[in-house]
């Protein structure tokens, strides 16, 4: 693989797959692009060797025609969690039907598309019926195609884990809504890790695949955990369906992305957990790793973000 696209790739996953990609294939000279409509955002892939951060607006036929033409193999990362109905429409069902149309005119056939975990055509959320349909648009494409479907995807920099320990430091008491939804939460070092054991293997081909880590764990009990490891540890009050709800509601309102919108706690109706019926992280050959051998080394206080606190408070006294 020398020539290889990722769409998506200047999101937490992608800049993780980036670090792998080079890992795998820099030595060969591979070419690895990332498209971007704000390209001052990937910042931190400009230093990786052999990867471009070009601008590009990927939802223009014409220019994600000319991103796709010449590629050996493309990867689409692209996923919201938040939105209308139009715009999970427009990011998971009509961006996989530009990209399978790019690549058969381009004679691309490799791809290897990131979905969920829960995904189906009668899901209770339109993320999920969303990702459902844009799975079935790429299988109908005849085009060389693995799918993997991962869990709630955490890591350094994760938007996860570190919001629920950051709540802790501002709230004496955590409401939260779901907290009886199940996950099987996966780092996501072994997602970057699964998607090039999946590059490097043609047998993966026309295959899914399951990502998740080794515990099911309910959000209440990763909401404790967060809080624990970052030193913050807050009482959680489960918030029955119709106080979360109206807390979703009143979080849509509020400007910025939401910390939970209605179609989540619709989407947690699913147990975000694997099926067990397809192949998973072992069958590539990769050992899952254990939320608790990775959070605290980045939650804990003087930890990832944590340890530049002291560095910004000395800011502010000058």
């Amino acid at each position: 693989m020398r020539n290889l696209l990722i769409l998506g790739g200047s999101g937490f996953v992608g800049r993780a797959l980036c670090g792998k990609l080079v890992q795998r294939f820099g030595a060969a000279g591979a070419r690895i692009t990332v498209p971007s409509r704000r390209p001052a955002r990937a910042k931190p892939l400009i230093t990786l060797p052999t990867v471009e951060v070009v601008g590009a607006d990927l939802h223009d036929d014409v220019q994600l025609a000319r991103q796709v033409a010449g590629r050996d193999a493309v990867i689409n990362l692209v996923a919201i969690l938040h939105g209308s109905p139009a715009a999970f429409e427009h990011a998971h069902v009509a961006l996989p039907q530009r990209l399978a149309r790019a690549c058969a005119t381009a004679g691309v056939r490799r791809l290897l598309h990131v979905s969920a975990l829960g995904v189906a055509d009668d899901a209770p959320s339109h993320y999920l019926r969303s990702k459902a349909r844009g799975e079935a648009v790429l299988r109908a494409a005849g085009l060389d195609l693995t799918l993997l479907r991962p869990s709630v995807i955490f890591g350094a920099g994760d938007r996860f884990l570190n919001v629920f320990a950051q709540l802790q430091t501002l709230l004496p008491v955590v409401p939260l809504a779901g907290a009886d939804a199940r996950f099987q939460p996966v780092w996501v070092e072994d997602v970057a890790a699964a998607l090039v054991r999946m590059l490097d293997d043609d047998t993966t081909i026309g295959r899914s695949f399951e990502a998740a880590g080794p515990q099911v764990l309910t959000l209440a009990e990763l909401v404790r955990l967060a809080g624990r490891w970052s030193g913050h540890e807050r009482p959680v009050l489960p918030l029955p369906d119709a106080l979360a709800r109206a807390q979703a509601a009143l979080m849509a309102l509020a400007p910025g992305e939401p910390l939970m919108s209605a179609d989540n706690l619709d989407s947690m109706r699913v147990p975000n957990v694997a099926s067990g019926t397809l192949p998973g992280l072992a069958d590539l050959g990769i050992t899952a790793t254990a939320i608790e051998a990775i959070g605290p080394s980045y939650l804990a206080p003087g930890q990832g973000a944590a340890r530049l606190d002291a560095l910004r408070a000395l800011a502010r006294r000058r």
